[in-house]
């Protein structure tokens, strides 16, 4: 059973801190392991992906095998169920028509000292993207990491991914080949984070990498930083509902189970004004839950990572919500739209009580690559801008440089550096 917190209790400011505060990270340590992979990629390249994808996913990899070709993919989506291969599509032009939108737009103007400035937006020249193939693998991960890329206009987009006993997920190829990806590697783990950072065998390196994985892809990500980019380092997934007691307690319930599934680190929090309806919503999860396939998992987030948090009222929740900075907030209320403007940290917020979590993960246009673990506080979700960069443009002409140069030189002297000065000043001084 999840835990039950009052905010009228005289200990719960202690009791949400040590909620809000609880690390869900892999109990086991696996910074030495990953350091240990990426550094045998980094010596041995090839021959190390071979090793680790024998020891892990338990086939042979070849130089001749490792790519996956155009004619595997066309084969794989011929085989996909046509029902999921429509619901792909419909996807995967929802979410190019949300981030053509997010398009940042170049600017250059002449301010009052004649300074000649402004910026440029330009994409990097490389992505590598990662697609997990653990507990499940996510088609919709592929569509919501490859696309930002490529309308950000990436020339080459990388794919690995993790193919068990050597075989793809069909639906995975098929949202490659529905993104227009034609370089895709079966390879998955920390050793495809440190093919994809440093190069190992055909797989040329990247300059940034995206995507979910369990604790050791995110780990590799975090180690390889530096060397190139990363969109996030993601922790295991997270709800938070805000809802009032109109709601069906089976959609709730559901809302919850939908997080709590992925993982047995997961985390699903209700926050609600009414104590009876929280009850309502825990016996129709444990309905649900005797149900699922993925019991074991869903119960153990359940049991271990989750909370139900009756307030007094529901505006106490934008406080509690902003403290937890969740990946996902549903707001389950008559005003959603009053209650998201007053919330600062949320990965995505879901408005009203017709807005389940599931939209976002699969069609509503944004991706559902998302901060975790409070990152919301500071992070954004996967998007455009993360395959881009931005260029600052500055240009003088002599009677610019006449009017901010001196202060330029004034400062240099002030930091003690002269060259800098003189870099100004003998502009000033003479024509060239």
């Amino acid at each position: 059973m999840a835990a039950r917190l009052f905010s009228s209790d005289k200990d719960f400011a202690q009791k949400f801190a040590s909620l809000a505060g609880a690390s869900r990270a892999s109990a086991a340590n696996v910074s030495a392991g990953v350091a240990e992979i990426i550094a045998a990629v980094r010596a041995r390249g090839m021959a190390a992906l071979v090793h680790y994808t024998r020891a892990f996913d338990h086939f042979s990899l070849t130089d001749a095998n490792i790519s996956i070709s155009e004619e595997e993919c066309a084969a794989a989506e011929a085989a996909c169920d046509r029902e999921a291969l429509n619901a792909l599509k419909f996807a995967a032009g929802r979410i190019r028509a949300y981030h053509e939108k997010q398009r940042p737009q170049d600017c250059r103007y002449t301010d009052e000292a004649g300074v000649r400035l402004g910026w440029r937006w330009t994409p990097v020249d490389a992505a590598g993207l990662y697609a997990p193939g653990g507990l499940a693998s996510y088609p919709s991960s592929v569509l919501m990491t490859a696309i930002p890329a490529k309308v950000a206009g990436v020339s080459r987009i990388a794919l690995c991914a993790p193919t068990p006993k050597g075989k793809a997920n069909p639906l995975v190829l098929a949202a490659a080949r529905l993104a227009g990806i034609t370089e895709i590697y079966r390879v998955g783990g920390a050793q495809a984070i440190a093919a994809m950072a440093y190069g190992a065998g055909p797989i040329a390196p990247v300059d940034v990498i995206a995507g979910p994985g369990n604790a050791y892809v995110a780990e590799a990500k975090r180690q390889v930083f530096g060397e190139v980019g990363i969109d996030s380092i993601a922790g295991p997934s997270e709800i938070l509902v805000v809802a009032d007691n109109r709601n069906s307690p089976e959609w709730i319930a559901a809302d919850l189970l939908s997080q709590a599934e992925h993982d047995p680190s997961s985390r699903a929090i209700l926050i609600t004004d009414d104590e009876a309806f929280a009850e309502r919503v825990e016996a129709a999860l444990a309905v649900q839950l005797s149900a699922s396939p993925r019991r074991k998992i869903a119960e153990a987030a359940w049991r271990d990572h989750s909370a139900i948090i009756v307030v007094a009222s529901l505006d106490e929740a934008p406080g509690l919500v902003d403290r937890l900075a969740p990946e996902h907030l549903e707001l389950a209320v008559d005003n959603p739209e009053g209650l998201a403007a007053r919330v600062r940290h949320a990965g995505a917020i879901f408005l009203g009580r017709h807005t389940p979590e599931a939209i976002g993960d699969y069609v509503a246009g944004p991706s559902h690559v998302l901060p975790t673990g409070g990152a919301a506080r500071y992070a954004s979700g996967l998007s455009v801008l993360d395959f881009v960069k931005r260029t600052s443009i500055i240009g003088c002409d002599e009677k610019a440089l006449a009017s901010v140069g001196p202060a330029a030189a004034t400062f240099a002297d002030a930091e003690g550096l002269p060259s800098h000065a003189e870099s100004v000043r003998a502009r000033l001084r003479r024509k060239p």
